[in-house]
């Protein structure tokens, strides 16, 4: 299938200008009205007599690491002042944990606001930017945020990014590539000698921003180093967070690593003390709990493989899940099958006509999806 390019004005734009030039009152862009509402994942209804669950937002379903509450506390009775603007000790601490410049470094509120600000800075308006679809699904709402054109390559059959497709979506509009490695929702993650031959055709001018978000839980041959890859490229850009294996998604703070003048760009147009004094103190607590973290992420690890081979058991074919959560490709049941996981109480994450993402939660919440999916498929078997 070829990408299909979204926000490209139309004539319905061209006429809403010319309707919204006679009206008194002040008007968006055509492009921010026509933005879809980012939808999150909804918790749980209450359910008398039955424990409920969310597993539709990927979050960490363990409390925060050791020595993180204490920070925050402490962290927390100043907050009649401002946060470090440079988020300095952060950057530091950063610095020494990925052996990198400090210059290198940029911190916002969670990775997906530094996607923001990289297409607000790198995106000049009617510039594309490429993506894999279905991914996650922010990329093309920051597109049109910065009045690029969203340019969608379908993932292959097995959900993985197609990138010879990808390089063939380029054009001398482009200028910024967005994989998502391991890719939200579906799960597969791109290799090392993948991304490595995709750089090496894609043009210098051509930013190149590797979300990482779930790179902590990455168990695979050849997996992606996005630190090293950055090293060797002047047009890559690596985003990660403290929101998922760091269990600090209330907080919102993540950081970005890459070449000084793609970081110098994402200072420049960086929200004003954006990462609260809290979130600083409790991300830098978490890089120094490596040991429990290290931890953590192994068990959910190993919930994973153990949902990846109940559900295969029960004859789903699930594609090969690389971060904290498992994608069911049920297309137009997708809905349907949401609707039974909230009547035995755990919420997952619907994509109408498409699938249903599960985030890997606590061992019970765990068991409960591999039964209903089981039900679910043999059901469906038998009526058939």
């Amino acid at each position: 299938m070829p990408p299909t390019r979204v926000g490209e004005p139309s004539l319905v734009d061209h006429l809403l200008r010319r309707r919204d030039r006679l009206t008194t009152a002040p008007q968006p862009r055509c492009s921010i009205q026509s933005i879809p509402p980012y939808v999150p994942g909804r918790p749980p209804t209450p359910r008398e007599g039955l424990r409920s669950y969310k597993l539709s937002s990927n979050e960490n379903p363990y409390p925060p690491l050791p020595g993180v509450l204490a920070a925050s506390a402490e962290a927390a009775a100043g907050m009649n002042r401002y946060p470090d603007l440079g988020s300095s000790v952060l950057h530091d601490a950063l610095a020494a944990r990925l052996e990198v410049p400090t210059e290198h470094l940029a911190v916002a509120t969670g990775s997906v606001a530094l996607i923001y600000q990289l297409l607000q800075a790198f995106c000049e308006p009617g510039d594309e930017v490429i993506h894999a679809w279905r991914s996650f699904e922010a990329y093309p709402i920051a597109a049109s945020v910065a009045a690029a054109t969203s340019v969608r390559v379908p993932l292959t059959v097995d959900g993985r990014h197609d990138l010879d497709a990808m390089l063939t979506a380029i054009t001398p509009r482009t200028r910024v590539i967005l994989v998502c490695t391991p890719n939200n929702p579906t799960g597969p993650a791109v290799t090392q000698a993948e991304l490595d031959a995709f750089l090496a055709v894609v043009p210098s001018r051509v930013l190149v921003v590797l979300d990482e978000a779930y790179a902590e839980f990455v168990r695979m041959a050849d997996p992606v180093d996005g630190v090293t890859t950055y090293r060797r490229h002047e047009n890559v850009v690596v985003t990660r967070t403290f929101s998922k294996a760091y269990g600090l998604a209330g907080l919102r703070v993540g950081y970005a690593v890459g070449p000084a003048p793609i970081t110098a760009a994402l200072r420049a147009v960086s929200l004003p003390f954006g990462v609260t004094a809290i979130a600083q103190a409790a991300a830098v607590a978490s890089l120094s709990a490596q040991p429990a973290l290290a931890e953590r992420v192994e068990t959910l690890v190993a919930e994973r493989v153990r949902v990846l081979d109940g559900l295969r058991r029960a004859g789903l074919d699930v594609p090969d899940a690389q971060g904290n959560f498992v994608w069911l490709g049920f297309g137009d049941d997708a809905s349907d099958f949401a609707v039974a996981c909230e009547r035995a109480g755990i919420v997952v994450r619907p994509f109408a006509g498409d699938g249903v993402r599960a985030s890997i939660g606590e061992p019970e919440a765990n068991d409960r999806l591999v039964e209903i999916a089981t039900e679910w498929t043999t059901t469906r078997t038998r009526a058939s």
